[in-house]
C-alpha cells in the first residue's frame, strides 16, 4: 500500500547500553547472527559488508560489556575450525530478536496514532510563516501558460476559486512550478480593489473573488474592508475612507475583490 499524501510515518531502532556504554544494536546482532549461521567471522563479516578488523572489535567490545564470552573459537574438526557463538551469545541474539520485535510492534502502533498529525504539522508551519502581505492563499496549480517572456500560473484555492498570477520563466524554474505543486498566493491588501456591483462592468485585472463584506474596519484615511468568500476563507482590502463611505460599504453587503494577476506574488515552503 503506498503511503498516504502528507502521511507521517514513525520508524526507530533498538539500541542497547551497558553503564552508559553502546553495547550494540541491529548492526552488532546482525554480526552476531551471521557467525552462528556461517560459523566464521570472516565469513559473517564479508556478508554484512564489515571488515574483519571491526568485526573482531565489535566482538571484543561486546565480550568485555557483557562480562562474559559471547563467541568462542573450535579448533580441529573436519573443516579445520571455526568460530561459533556460545550460550550466552546465543540467547542475546533471540532476546534481542524479541525485544526488536516488540519495539517495531510499538513504533506501528505509535505510526497509526499519528494519522492526521501531519496536516496539522503542516498547517501550523504554514501559520508561522511571516509576510507583509495581507492576503495569503495556499492553492493548487491547475495551468500552467508559457509566455514569451513571462508565464501564467493558474491556482486552485479554497471553495475551488481560480486566481492567475504573472511570473517569469526564472521564477516558474526556481520555484519547481508543476501541475499539482503546493503553493502560496500572497496579494497585498493595497492591490485589492473592492467592487459592489461587477455583473455588467469590465475590468483588465483577471482575478475577481466574490463574497460578502464581514468586517469594515475606518481608520483616519484609510478603510479595512473584509469580504468572506462563498467557498470559505476572506480577502482583504485597504481603501480610502471616501471610496468606502460612496460604496455604501456595510457589513452584509455582497462584494467582490479585484486585483491583477501582475499582483500576485507565488511562493513555497522549504
Amino acid at each position: 500500500m503506498e503511503p498516504k499524501e502528507n502521511s507521517i510515518e514513525l520508524h526507530g531502532s533498538v539500541w542497547m547500553t551497558v553503564g552508559g556504554e553502546n553495547f550494540g544494536g541491529p548492526g552488532r546482532i546482525g554480526l552476531l547472527s551471521k557467525i552462528a549461521e556461517c560459523g566464521s567471522i570472516s565469513q559473517a563479516a564479508k556478508s554484512i559488508k564489515m571488515s574483519y578488523k571491526a568485526a573482531w572489535d565489535a566482538i571484543d567490545n561486546m565480550n568485555n560489556l557483557s562480562g562474559q564470552p559471547l563467541v568462542e573459537r573450535v579448533t580441529g574438526g573436519k573443516g579445520g575450525g571455526g568460530t561459533r557463538l556460545t550460550r550466552r551469545g546465543e540467547q542475546l541474539v533471540e532476546s534481542f530478536r524479541i525485544i526488536e520485535r516488540e519495539h517495531r510492534e510499538f513504533v506501528d502502533r505509535l505510526s497509526r496514532q499519528a494519522e492526521g498529525v501531519a496536516s496539522d504539522f503542516l498547517l501550523i508551519k504554514r501559520m508561522n510563516m511571516k509576510t507583509s502581505a495581507r492576503n495569503q492563499f495556499l492553492g493548487k496549480v491547475t495551468a500552467i501558460k508559457r509566455g514569451v517572456a513571462n508565464d501564467e500560473i493558474e491556482l486552485q484555492i479554497v471553495g475551488g476559486e481560480k486566481i492567475v498570477a504573472i511570473i517569469t520563466h526564472e521564477s516558474t524554474e526556481t520555484l519547481g512550478m508543476c501541475l499539482g505543486a503546493e503553493i502560496f498566493a500572497l496579494i497585498k491588501s493595497s492591490s485589492v480593489i473592492v467592487v459592489t456591483d461587477d455583473k455588467n462592468a469590465n475590468f483588465s485585472a483577471r482575478n475577481r473573488l466574490r463574497g460578502t463584506i464581514s468586517r469594515v474596519n475606518p481608520g483616519i484615511v484609510n478603510t479595512e474592508v473584509i469580504i468572506d468568500l462563498a467557498g470559505g476563507g476572506s480577502i482583504a482590502a485597504i481603501i480610502t475612507n471616501e471610496s468606502a463611505t460612496s460604496l455604501g460599504l456595510v457589513v452584509g453587503v455582497k462584494a467582490t475583490g479585484i486585483f491583477k494577476a501582475s499582483s500576485v506574488i507565488l511562493g513555497i515552503t522549504a
